[in-house]
């Protein structure tokens, strides 16, 4: 049994006292027995007990003074949560047993951002809440939680409403409230469900005290959910609930650099979106409380904590998660799946599926910061085409602006821009500016109408005594749009339209949108409050809300910025939408380096600052992958790195990788070398030449993939592991990676190297460069899964199909509106019973809706929907992969073809 401990230590008593404390105890211990034993829900469900720490020893209190528990040292290592999550703190015994809590030192000592065992961790039966009610509603069940000791925070909610929500039979909701008081929530449409699901997939338990939630797998009884584990808190600014895991294979959680597969031994993960170029262990751009986690069969699930404020996630062997947030409710789902690919659909039918890319989109994308004049912008374009190397988009940084102001080009060093952008467009090319958020304050009044209109219309960032917060950022000191306001978005549109007028691009680069600012807070500091101090602070870069960015107390239309930080760059991202659609009548093309849930449906993302460092390349791809599952398939990292100069050897290695990434943009920074194709040697120029025409021969295929992100929720870059869930080998790949479900992709990744070791699971996989004359007889088979060398000389990256697929592929030019009116070439590789299947989508490329409208032609190989896009499409050529013996003849449409055999089974 367990004897509960007092919240704070207590005064010694008398003997008499002590004696009939503990008689009354005893009869309160005995009573408590017999009452847990005959409420028959109040129980922990067998299947938990592999998810729980054992039960723990009795604890002792002689005398009435708080000593720490025997239980304590019980508790394994692996299950200890920790009591003093507070970074820079060296805890000692006084410090923990003031909170309560167990203090065993251990060897391994806290470091920023990746704590090791917690010395200080909760008591067994550390005081929660308790279940004082449940009930059944229409969409599920609804409790009462009351809380009866304050924990350590200020300001506890003692009393809390539980609703589950049984929204979908592979979807279920939790929300945790104040029933007493609205608090906020944060402001993106999910969908609102009327309806009970009739077969969910999984079954939900409560525990009464301390409040316990269990959610399990109903096939196979797998916990996906348990808080139990440790006590749930809920101050004003302190949210915590941990749960257990089923395995150590979690993924999600953006934005950070590391792994694709995430490590648990202690790895506490910060969120709160931060201008900073990558690096591990710190808050990055974005925010994504978002994780899929492996089940023990091969099964998977998903877990979405809905909350914009600063948070932790920590992680620990268990396997468990703890999530900590300083403000807004406790709102989450979990999906049930079953397999990867199904968890990442169902996420997105909460925060919306990515939107289908112009065609251009997904071309070759030129851009540094420091051209320093339109003639030199030019002059790289017309060098790529003297080359005959693929170009669609050519981009501008900050550098074109007049003095770094927005919505104004330099006169003078860029006074041919609009004549370059109407040249860009006579090619069948566009073109792409940055714009930074800040807007500057510091012109003569009349003279910059973004600011003076701005001021008319009471549409920045004000602080918390309500005047227009100031900050600094590239043109100098500067207000910020309020984005979370309507009228931003006419004001921001507006703007664009007028500088669409001078210069007609076609895409915008949102940047700087965290927001970043160079003064922590703003020209005035900011005040000394709750909001800018709070009684938790996670782990961010800095130590405090402020750093490098807005005050936390700063007033905006919907809130203080304490809640919404980290949705500034979906929100300017959704202004800017919706201002091209109305500007080009065309899909818009929109990239934004700050990121939240729901993004996708708004705009692509590249993964920032990086370097011209042969880590930086190869941290790409669990980057490209993570965001991926997060529903922004339009991602990719800036080839051959943006700070630093870059070698040859890694340019060619970088842009052999980066056609394979979905968005493919080579960007370098200011006063670095030249690192565009045609800046290095004729080997490397056409190394890296064949490398993207090699991206534009598969552009049938990659605009396929996206329609189906579009429609279905399917990632484009797809780890290993959404294919072959059962092959456990794959949960850590992240060095290769699937284009869809059949084209394998394996880079070099390391400097000096002429091969490359990949892992291919079962089942029959084919060369992809078989159908090329160099390679007619080295086609590459391999049957069973195994790990393997591949030669890989500087002028090759390895590809491989999968069987049973057909990949349509066009004869490449220079620009992909050339390309696409080519005539097919079909790649099929057959599985060993000689068998194929795959599919194109096509339309016009840039018309708004055409999947909605009906504008479009989707080819199964067979016509499946018709439309007239179909006529433009024609199959010239068709190449089998895997004929295990030469045909008499060929037909095609009842018409004798001629083919060529080769030994190698290709035809």
């Amino acid at each position: 049994m367990n004897i509960k401990l007092p919240l704070l230590p207590q005064s010694r008593r008398c003997s008499i006292t002590v004696a009939l404390l503990t008689l009354g105890g005893l009869i309160v211990v005995l009573f408590g027995i017999w009452l847990l034993g005959t409420i028959f829900w109040l129980h922990t469900p067998p299947s938990t007990k592999p998810h729980r720490p054992p039960p723990p020893a009795v604890a002792k209190s002689p005398n009435g003074t708080w000593l720490q528990p025997e239980s304590c040292s019980q508790i394994p290592e692996a299950w200890r949560f920790d009591c003093y999550p507070e970074r820079g703190v060296v805890v000692t015994e006084e410090m923990c047993h003031a909170r309560n809590c167990c203090f065993i030192q251990s060897s391994q000592t806290k470091t920023s951002g990746r704590n090791g065992v917690p010395w200080c961790f909760y008591t067994p039966d550390y005081p929660s809440y308790e279940l004082v009610s449940i009930t059944d509603t229409e969409m599920g069940k609804v409790g009462k939680l009351l809380r009866n000791k304050k924990t350590y925070y200020p300001k506890d909610i003692d009393a809390l409403q539980v609703e589950v929500l049984y929204e979908e039979d592979n979807r279920l909701r939790v929300k945790i409230t104040d029933p007493a008081e609205k608090r906020y929530e944060v402001p993106i449409d999910v969908p609102v469900v009327q309806k009970k699901a009739s077969n969910p997939s999984y079954t939900v338990d409560f525990i009464k005290e301390p409040f316990g939630l269990i959610v399990k797998r109903t096939q196979t009884g797998t916990v996906l959910l348990n808080t139990s584990i440790a006590p749930l808190f809920y101050a004003d600014q302190f949210l915590q609930m941990s749960t257990s895991l089923p395995s150590r294979f979690i993924y999600g959680l953006g934005e950070h650099r590391s792994n694709f597969l995430h490590d648990v031994q202690w790895n506490t993960l910060t969120m709160w979106a931060r201008d900073v170029p990558p690096m591990e262990l710190t808050n990055l751009y974005g925010v994504h409380p978002f994780y899929l986690s492996m089940e023990s069969d091969g099964m998977a699930y998903g877990f979405f904590m809905l909350n914009s404020n600063a948070m932790d996630v920590a992680l620990q062997p268990a396997p468990a998660i703890t999530w900590r947030m300083i403000g807004g409710i406790l709102d989450f789902y979990i999906f049930l799946g079953p397999d990867p690919s199904s968890v990442i659909a169902q996420y997105l039918d909460v925060v919306g599926k990515p939107a289908m890319p112009i065609f251009w989109a997904l071309g070759y994308h030129l851009c540094r910061w420091g051209y320093k004049s339109s003639d030199k912008t030019w002059n790289v374009v017309k060098e790529m085409r003297n080359n005959g190397i693929p170009q669609d988009v050519q981009w501008n940084d900050i550098d074109y602006m007049d003095h770094a102001l927005d919505f104004t080009y330099d006169t003078v060093n860029f006074s041919g821009l609009p004549e370059l952008v109407k040249d860009l467009h006579r090619h069948d090319q566009h073109y792409v500016m940055i714009l930074d958020p800040g807007i500057s304050n510091s012109q003569l009044p009349g003279s910059y109408w973004p600011f003076d209109e701005g001021m008319k219309r009471g549409i920045f960032i004000n602080d918390s005594n309500g005047d227009v917060l100031i900050g600094k950022v590239w043109p100098g000191l500067t207000a910020f749009p309020d984005f979370s306001n309507p009228d931003t978005h006419e004001w921001w549109y507006q703007n664009l339209k007028r500088f669409h007028e001078k210069v007609p691009f076609d895409g915008v680069w949102i940047d700087m949108n965290e927001p970043s600012n160079f003064f922590d807070g703003s020209l005035n500091g900011c005040p000394d409050n709750e909001l800018e101090n709070p009684p938790y602070t996670p782990g961010i870069l800095g130590g405090t809300l402020k750093a490098k960015t807005v005050c936390a107390s700063a007033r905006q239309k919907i809130s203080t910025h304490y809640n919404i930080h980290s949705l500034y760059g979906l929100m300017e991202a959704k202004a800017t939408e919706s201002a091209l659609r109305k500007i080009t009548d065309k899909r818009p093309f929109v990239i934004s380096r700050s990121t939240f849930p729901s993004q996708g449906k708004y705009s692509g993302h590249w993964l920032g600052d990086n370097r011209s460092q042969w880590k930086d390349l190869a941290t790409s791809i669990p980057g490209m992958l993570t965001f991926n599952i997060l529903g922004i398939p339009l991602i990719g990292a800036d080839i051959c790195g943006f700070g630093g100069s870059t070698t040859e050897e890694l340019c060619v290695r970088w842009t052999q990788l980066g056609a394979f990434y979905p968005f493919s943009r080579n960007h370098n920074s200011i006063d670095e070398q030249d690192q565009e194709p045609t800046a290095f040697s004729p080997a490397a120029r056409t190394a890296m030449k064949e490398a993207i025409l090699l991206r534009y021969s598969l552009f049938p295929h990659l605009y396929t993939l996206f329609h189906h992100a579009h429609i279905s929720g399917r990632t484009v870059a797809t780890p290993l592991l959404f294919q072959f869930p059962n092959d456990e080998k794959t949960y850590g790949i992240d060095k290769q990676f699937l284009w869809g479900k059949s084209l394998l992709v394996t880079p070099v990744l390391e400097e000096g190297r002429d091969y490359v070791v990949g892992y291919f699971p079962e089942g029959l996989w084919y060369d992809f460069h078989t159908v090329s004359h160099k390679s007619l007889d080295t086609l590459l088979v391999i049957h069973i899964s195994l790990t393997i060398s591949l030669q890989a000389p500087k002028d090759k990256i390895n590809l491989h199909l999968r069987e049973g697929s057909v990949i349509p592929t066009q004869r490449p030019n220079t620009t992909l509106w050339v390309s696409s009116s080519q005539p097919l070439h079909l790649i099929v590789s057959l599985s060993e019973d000689g068998l194929a299947k795959g599919d194109l989508f096509w339309d016009d490329g840039e018309t708004l809706d055409t999947y909605e409208k009906d504008q479009y032609a989707y080819i199964y190989f067979t016509v499946l929907h018709n439309h007239e896009e179909a006529t433009y499409i024609t199959v010239e050529t068709v190449s089998f992969y895997g004929v295990k013996t030469e045909p008499e003849n060929i037909t095609v449409n009842s018409q004798e073809a001629a083919f060529t055999y080769h030994n190698n089974q290709v035809i």
